[in-house]
């Protein structure tokens, strides 16, 4: 059939990063597959079962030799995928053919290689999410001292600076930093618990001696870089664990979705634009449209893995006692494909915080046609010291007030409240002495200081936990 015949995952093609698709690709799991049958065999062997070096040897040199095409057909005779495997492997090692998989269920190569994909899967993700953090940061601190007019209910109150609001994007990404360095340090193997989570098939195999089983475990755990097992389990780990994990990547899509609705709301205001390229279309029929496609898009992924989050929390619900099996079809789609999805929206939330571009004519321009209305306080309080009646000021700033919005509203002209008031001479101020009343500057609060007072506390150490290089700029497919 031609490629163009069958449905290819937009993930693949558009979406996520080779190294996360990787991830999740039948090469990482069929060879991990034989990694943990290695692992087991060797510590097996060194715990004093009949296993030569010669069949540990051979087994080594076939991990990455997966012949597909044997296991393929195999699977087609005996329609269990962990026996096909199994087989495959004893073609390529017919020396070690019969202690592979000695002792194990379906689950220890399952299970296990499961673990390993969401450990290294959510390490990408930390890089990724470090990697947004610090261009925002970077942002925040470049544009700290610019105000801007801030929102409640999507309507004008108080001024705050672009960089303070930059700062509110980052703090919620920090709760999902935390939250997903607790997740990797937290996470533990199955390890080898048999079919039914009583490791009985192993208490014959070492002649009851329990020591020697969980010190089986421990070697294995210590090959693949994690420092233990799961204490109890059935015949799985608990379905829980990728409820929690899926959750936590819910968390990052929903601080992302907050994001990118700001800078659409900020694009369509013409404040704060995404990157657009020199030759890109923003409008197939408006050619002078220069659409937020890219936080959009954010959005649209965003909102897919807050919606798949409800798969793996219904599976860890419905497993009956030692395991059931309707978890593993949701499994294969809803945990990947959560992964793929939270890939895909920190590569292009890295783009776009890479490139941010600031109008600060325009930010200005629609500060001050709000900021006379928010100074009107203060401008009474001048007027006062000046020898103004405070009970008669107030209420002419109130009818002015009422007369400049709707000049604003009715006629769409500017915001003239300024100059109503320096035509009364009861208010005693010069229309000079009222601009340097709302001069901006002076109604952002600590929002400067307490930018530089977060980044330097809270952002620079969290950053400084992570050990890699940070990604500063992504390309996008599409």
């Amino acid at each position: 059939m031609s490629e163009h015949n069958s449905y290819v995952s937009p993930f693949s093609t558009r979406y996520a990063s080779p190294e996360m698709q990787y991830l999740f690709s039948d090469n990482m799991k069929f060879t991990t597959w034989r990694k943990l049958w290695l692992s087991l065999a060797k510590a097996e062997k060194a715990l004093g079962l009949d296993i030569t070096d010669e069949q540990i040897e051979e087994l080594a040199s076939h991990v990455n030799t997966v012949d597909y095409e044997v296991a393929k057909a195999r699977e087609k005779e005996v329609r269990h995928d962990v026996m096909a495997h199994i087989y495959a492997y004893g073609v390529d090692c017919p020396k070690a053919a019969p202690i592979i998989h000695l002792g194990a269920t379906s689950c220890y190569v399952g299970d296990n290689t499961d673990v390993i994909v969401l450990k290294e899967a959510m390490k990408i993700v930390e890089a990724k999410l470090c990697s947004v953090i610090s261009n925002l940061s970077d942002f925040a601190l470049k544009y700290k001292d610019m105000p801007c007019l801030g929102y409640t209910h999507l309507q004008p109150a108080q001024c705050t600076t672009v960089g303070k609001r930059a700062a509110l994007w980052i703090n919620e990404l920090l709760y999902d930093l935390d939250e997903l360095r607790y997740r990797i340090k937290n996470l533990k193997m199955l390890g080898s618990k048999g079919t039914t989570g009583t490791q009985a098939s192993f208490m014959e195999l070492f002649g009851g001696d329990s020591d020697k089983i969980k010190k089986m475990e421990q070697m294995i755990a210590e090959d693949f870089g994690f420092d233990g097992v799961v204490p109890v389990s059935g015949q799985t780990y608990s379905r829980k664990v990728d409820a929690a994990i899926i959750s936590t990547l819910s968390g990052i899509a929903q601080s992302a979705y907050k994001f990118a609705n700001d800078m659409r709301i900020l694009q369509a205001f013409k404040e704060i634009e995404e990157p657009f390229e020199t030759n890109q279309v923003g409008s197939s029929a408006m050619p002078y449209k220069r659409n937020p496609m890219r936080c959009e898009r954010i959005c649209a992924l965003s909102r897919y893995v807050i919606c798949d989050s409800l798969n793996p929390a219904i599976t860890a619900s419905t497993q009956w006692f030692e395991r059931t099996l309707d978890d593993s079809a949701n499994r294969r789609i809803s945990v990947s494909e959560a992964f793929l999805a939270i890939d895909a929206v920190l590569g292009i939330y890295i783009n776009v915080t890479s490139g941010l571009v600031v109008y600060p004519e325009m930010i200005k321009s629609r500060l001050m046609a709000e900021l006379p209305f928010m100074a009107s306080e203060n401008i009474m309080m001048d007027a006062v010291k000046k020898g103004g009646n405070r009970q008669k000021l107030h209420e002419k700033i109130r009818v002015y007030s009422i007369e400049a919005g709707k000049t604003v509203k009715e006629q769409g002209k500017e915001n003239d409240l300024l100059k109503r008031i320096a035509s009364d001479s009861e208010f005693g101020l010069s229309y000079e002495e009222l601009k340097n009343i709302v001069s901006p500057e002076k109604y952002t609060g600590r929002a400067s200081e307490q930018t530089v007072e977060f980044i330097e506390n809270c952002v620079k150490p969290a950053l400084e936990k992570f050990k890699g290089p940070l990604q500063k700029s992504s390309e996008l497919n599409v």
